[in-house]
């Protein structure tokens, strides 16, 4: 066996690629290439919406969008370690916000701010998470400079939903629904690149496809109304207030979308509501535990053609 010669890694001073935070990192970090590596470290699919965004009194550095959820993400950085003057700024954009992700970036996180995020994440809901990452960069040799995010504190979602299911005391049905999905999400993670937002005892799971206002849906269900039996589905969901005119211009496309996707498609778009939906189904009881292998590479299959077709044309619909 040859030995091929290795490089070391070398830590470089993070003043060396931004001399700045405003003026340098934050630009930086909002461009899509640098949000994308943040969202894959986070397991967030982030959309941008602005740089210095007012909040309150303040102004967050970015303000994205959780294409899976379409709820807000905040994101403060620092190039120094943490202070307790953007401490205090997280906690006041948490209490002006009814659900939102904040994201803290610092050089160097001390241990009294990570023992807060901490405890801030395990006293308030799932609707406000804090994450803490430290940033360093890194170089091989004359290799050009390497970002790396490292994770300081995130929330525990598996704890909070054992604590959400012992504060609602969920029910046997419930409890099936929240192992199915906890299940699947172990399958996705291991066969597939769609994401999947954190388990919930409820009867779907979202799926980020890259633009917020759309997402996907895996659903499980034990009655449908046009087929009265269980059944399992992947929807493409529209669900902000264009969701009817973006409807609209996919179904103008109805006949080049169907060609693509080939499975049999139902086109919901109901008049009394604002959102619409375009899914396909299959029968499958999710009470039947020796079954989920069979229904959970349907899911896996379906989201993954779904996310192919509508992954591109989403991002460049417009209304009519």
């Amino acid at each position: 066996m040859s030995n091929k010669p290795l490089g070391r890694l070398v830590r470089v001073d993070l003043r060396d690629a931004w001399t700045s935070e405003s003026a340098d990192f934050t630009p930086w970090l909002a461009q899509e290439d640098n949000l994308k590596l943040l969202g894959e470290t986070v397991g967030i699919d982030l959309e941008f919406e602005a740089k210095e965004k007012e909040v309150g009194p303040f102004r967050a550095d970015i303000l994205c969008k959780d294409t899976t959820t379409d709820k807000w993400v905040l994101i403060e950085n620092q190039l120094e370690k943490t202070d307790h003057s953007h401490l205090g700024q997280l906690l006041t954009y948490a209490s002006g916000l009814e659900a939102v992700t904040i994201i803290w970036i610092a050089e160097h996180f001390t241990e009294e701010h990570r023992a807060t995020l901490d405890w801030l994440n395990e006293h308030t809901d799932e609707e406000i998470n804090f994450i803490g990452l430290e940033v360093e960069l890194w170089r091989i040799g004359d290799s050009p400079i390497a970002p790396k995010f490292n994770i300081i504190s995130k929330p525990n979602d598996w704890a909070r939903s054992i604590k959400k299911g012992a504060t609602d005391e969920v029910s046997p049905h419930r409890q099936v629904q929240l192992k199915y999905w906890t299940a699947f999400k172990d399958y996705m993670a291991e066969h597939s690149k769609v994401t999947c937002q954190k388990p919930w005892p409820q009867h779907w799971m979202n799926h980020s496809i890259g633009r917020s206002g759309f997402h996907l849906a895996s659903c499980i269900t034990l009655w449908s109304a046009g087929t009265k039996e269980p059944e399992i589905r992947v929807e493409l969901v529209l669900d902000d207030k264009n969701a009817k005119a973006y409807f609209n211009a996919l179904e103008k496309r109805r006949g080049e979308i169907e060609k693509a996707i080939v499975v049999p498609m139902t086109w919901h778009n109901p008049p009394d509501k604002t959102m619409c939906r375009i899914y396909t189904r299959t029968s499958g009881d999710f009470n039947v535990e020796a079954d989920w292998p069979k229904q959970h590479e349907w899911l896996r299959e379906k989201l993954e053609l779904f996310s192919k077709v509508f992954g591109p044309i989403v991002k460049t619909v417009d209304q009519e």
